[in-house]
Order: C-alpha cells, then sequence, then structure tokens
C-alpha cells in the first residue's frame, strides 16, 4: 500500500507475529529504473530482518516490468509481485495496475517478460474485472499458471466498486476451482473470524489483508491465534479447520524468520527499535485474552505502547515526512481508543514530531496511571 507499507511499518508488523510475507508499498516500474528517482529506491530500501518480503511493481511496459524486477531481484527481495489492482484514477489513467484489466494481451507479454527475466518466485495480485461485465479474473488465474506464476492474489471487487460495496468471496472460489497454484484471497477481511470464513468458503491457500492492518496491527498474531484455537481446541466447530499458515500469512511460507535480529541503517547507524513479542509492555505478556475469546485483546496500555513506538521508529529511521506520516496513522491508530478523536485532533493540531509524542503521553498517562499500567 503506497505511503503505508515502507520499511518502518513492515518492521512493525513482522514483530508482532503472525504474518508470513510482507510487501513494499506500490512501486512504480518507470521509477526503479530511473536513477534519480529517489522515492522508488525508498520503497525498495529493506532490513535483512523483514525476510521473507515481496516487491510489488507496477507498469505497462513488458520490457521495463521485467528489467525492473531484475533490480528487484538484485536487491535480494524474495518474491516479486504485479499489481493489477490499483483502482487510483492516476494509475490507471497510466495503463498501469487494474488499468490494464481491459487489455489481457497486454498483461501476457509482462507476465512472460517479468517470469523469463528473474529466478525467484513470481506472483500477480489483480481485481476481478474493470466492471460486472467484464470479470476476467479465472481467465487471468489460468493465463498466469500457464505463464509460470507460482501463486495469484484476488481482490474479489472490480476496479469500478474501488473499496466499496462488498466483496464477492464467490469470485475468489471460481479462480481457485480454476487453477492449481495457490490463490490468495484479499477483500473484506477485518477480524480473525473473516479470514477462517474466507478460506472455508473459497478454499483458497491463504489470505492478504491491507486496509485492516494500520487500523488493527495485531490482526496477523490474532488469526494466528483464534486459527490455532480452532485446529486444535474446537475442531469441527462449524467448517473452520483452516491451518494457521493458511489464515495467517500473505502467502503461504514454510519458514517465517523470527524478526528480532538487528541491523544497520545505510548510514551506519543502529536501526530504530522495533517491539518484540517478549517484550513484557508489547508482547505477550501486554496482550490478554478477555472472557472467551480465543486471540488477544489489546488494551489501552498496548494501544498507547503501539502508538508510541511506531512514531519513534518513524523519527529514529529519519523517514522523510515523518509528522506528516504520524498525522496519517493517527485516523487509524486511534481506533478501539476511547475518545480516539480528541487523540486525532491533539495530533493534527501539532507542529513536530516531539510535541506530537508529548500530546500521544498526555492523551494517555492520565487515564493509565490510575489503573496501574506500567508506561513506557
Amino acid at each position: 500500500m503506497a505511503g503505508v507499507t515502507d520499511t518502518v511499518f513492515r518492521r512493525f508488523i513482522r514483530n508482532l507475529g503472525g504474518c508470513g510475507l510482507i510487501m513494499t508499498e506500490f512501486t512504480s516500474a518507470d521509477g526503479v529504473l530511473r536513477a534519480k528517482d529517489k522515492k522508488a529506491k525508498r520503497y525498495l530500501h529493506f532490513y535483512e530482518d523483514e525476510h521473507p518480503i515481496s516487491a510489488q511493481l507496477f507498469g505497462s511496459d513488458p520490457q521495463v516490468v521485467a528489467d525492473a524486477a531484475r533490480i528487484v531481484e538484485d536487491l535480494g527481495f524474495d518474491l516479486v509481485d504485479l499489481n493489477l489492482g490499483c483502482p487510483a484514477k492516476k494509475v490507471v489513467k497510466c495503463n498501469g495496475g487494474s488499468g490494464l484489466l481491459r487489455d489481457l494481451p497486454a498483461i501476457s507479454k509482462i507476465l512472460e517478460a517479468v517470469r523469463a527475466a528473474v529466478k525467484i518466485p513470481f506472483t500477480v495480485k489483480f481485481r476481478a474485472g474493470w466492471n460486472d461485465e467484464e470479470i476476467i479474473c479465472v481467465e487471468l488465474a489460468r493465463m498466469a499458471e500457464n505463464c509460470g506464476l507460482c501463486a495469484v492474489a484476488l481482490h474479489a471487487r472490480t476496479r469500478e466498486q474501488g473499496y466499496s460495496g462488498q466483496a464477492r468471496w464467490d469470485w475468489i472460489a471460481a479462480v481457485k476451482d480454476a487453477v492449481k497454484i495457490p490463490v490468495i484471497g484479499n477483500g473484506d477481511i477485518r477480524t480473525p473470524e473473516d479470514a477462517c470464513a474466507m478460506i472455508a468458503q473459497t478454499g483458497c491457500d491463504a489470505v492478504m489483508i491491507g486496509r485492516t492492518a494500520p487500523s488493527n496491527p495485531w490482526i496477523f498474531r490474532q488469526i494466528e491465534q483464534y486459527s490455532d484455537w480452532i485446529t486444535t481446541d474446537h475442531v469441527g466447530a462449524g467448517a473452520l479447520t483452516c491451518p494457521v499458515e493458511r489464515s495467517s500469512t500473505s502467502l503461504t511460507m514454510e519458514d517465517q524468520v523470527d524478526g528480532a535480529t538487528s541491523g544497520l541503517r545505510p548510514d551506519g547507524q543502529p536501526m530504530a527499535a522495533v517491539p518484540t513479542r517478549e517484550d513484557t509492555s508489547f508482547g505477550d505478556a501486554g496482550l490478554c485474552r478477555t472472557g472467551a475469546s480465543p486471540y488477544d485483546q489489546p488494551s489501552e496500555a498496548d494501544r498507547y505502547q503501539m502508538i508510541r513506538t511506531y512514531f519513534q521508529m518513524l523519527i529514529e529511521e529519519e523517514m522523510p515526512g515523518a509528522e506528516g506520516k504520524m498525522k496519517q496513522f493517527a485516523s487509524w491508530f486511534r481506533h478501539g481508543v476511547a475518545g480516539g478523536a480528541a487523540l486525532r485532533k491533539a495530533i493534527y493540531e501539532s507542529k513536530n514530531a516531539p510535541e506530537i509524542l508529548s500530546k500521544v503521553g498526555e492523551f494517555f498517562e492520565p487515564r493509565l496511571e490510575p489503573c496501574g499500567a506500567d508506561l513506557p
């Protein structure tokens, strides 16, 4: 997701646990080839503790996308992904993202060129079609399989829908029935129950989560816990007998990295500290299961730690426009926080990063101190 899944957010998610594969921001293949395109280079920057990681590219020229894929491979990415799902007008206007869904022969040329250019696994994410009258997801999935791609991911909406309406999971089931390669389902997964329901209803091999992650970064870990609860303690409960790796990862991967490996930034300085699953204030001990919940429910103290940690990581990473990103994420991070609108307003009105961190502390600490919560 452009503007969201930068290296800070990816490492943040990785270290909360449960996510098998992460992807870069939506990156222009043309930009990758332009030596002076700093944005593309920033999008493709990653640390060793982010593996397994896939680079997501978009573009319409087969040779350009193939050359960009070679660069991605040389940079050490584990996979390369072609995005045919973005519905943004400025991208579609250039025949990128879902704009290509109107031209299957052009897509075929790109798939063939990239597959021939790289040895790493190659995947494609796409929407069901341009509109309800042009549903091409099954045909496109078969094309991808014939071109040698290792998996396909379907956002079960059309380009015309954008992000409105309800995702048509039956389209995911149709694609799964049509091909033998792994099929990843995407669309309307907001809870662990949604993830397992999608797998049960469609037979897909894995799920991909996008827009839910910023507002609930624990979602991957919760899916892992919920899947484990179903398969070990409640086998036969409904139809939701799905293995953990199928519901909690963006792509089925046997090897999941620990994510606690330290490293250095390109300038030789230590990376920003990231929360780990062993952190008493942010890991298993910091979350609790309430009532009969089969997965962890973050407390207000957890949410405070989460917001503060992410903002500090942005500062320490020296991300361009860190203050703007803090304000952007404030709208998502306030979900689940009582009186979150006031927190968002305080962050929006702040003039710099230190002031934002101060406002966050001023909001949470008076609420948490009477409860005896450990404060960062």
